[in-house]
């Protein structure tokens, strides 16, 4: 599989002004909630929330060019109110040119969406566990080879749906697991959050 099929593959898979949208409004911002539908507000004065995703292709005082991943562009605008999740909740400092992105905001009227949440090079796999070592796991996703990087602090564990952990050490090869995480452009790797095992 070449580079570019790789992108393609793990993307599908992860404002000062005028209005500000409360997070009670339009949802959830943990990473979870990346992969919601689009659904009807919380405030009556709001119709909808909208998503915009694909590959950032510049960044210009807290807007974002998107370009969608069916050929569509997106201009998001960050506000001061936008949550932003890569890995773990964090600043829009972290955002790079060439990450991936999902967000969810308001549709305003020239077409920007401002955004109240952003999940930057998210990805939530459902993969077969197919080897362990210290610091990565590998993993078997749709026929693809996924390298996950174990985060010290950062990644936990899930068994049969029990609480989170970060003890890893019932992990077994030829597991079922859901695996959440943030892709590495550079490398195509994906640092590990959230192990679910046992989908």
């Amino acid at each position: 599989m070449t580079d570019l099929d790789r992108r393609r593959f793990l993307t599908a898979a992860a404002l000062g002004g005028a209005t500000i949208v409360g997070a009670s409004a339009l949802g959830a911002l943990d990473a979870d909630a990346a992969f919601a539908t689009t659904r009807s507000t919380l405030d009556p004065a709001i119709p909808s929330s909208v998503f915009a995703e694909g590959r950032i292709g510049a960044m210009d005082s807290g807007l974002l060019h998107v370009a969608g991943s069916w050929g569509e562009t997106h201009h998001v605008q960050l506000t001061n109110a936008t949550s932003v999740w890569k890995l773990r909740p964090t600043s829009w400092t972290e955002i790079e040119v060439g990450d991936g992105m999902y967000g969810r905001g308001v549709r305003m009227p020239d077409g920007t969406i401002a955004a109240d949440a952003v999940w930057i090079n998210i990805v939530n796999l459902e993969c077969t566990l197919q080897g362990i070592d210290r610091d990565r796991i590998e993993v078997a996703h749709d026929q693809h080879r996924v390298v996950g990087r174990l985060v010290p602090g950062t990644t936990l564990a899930s068994y049969g749906g029990g609480p989170l952990t970060a003890d890893l050490s019932r992990l077994r090869i030829g597991q079922a697991v859901r695996m959440l995480g943030a892709w590495r452009p550079a490398d195509d790797s994906v640092d590990v959050a959230r192990l679910t095992v046992g989908v």
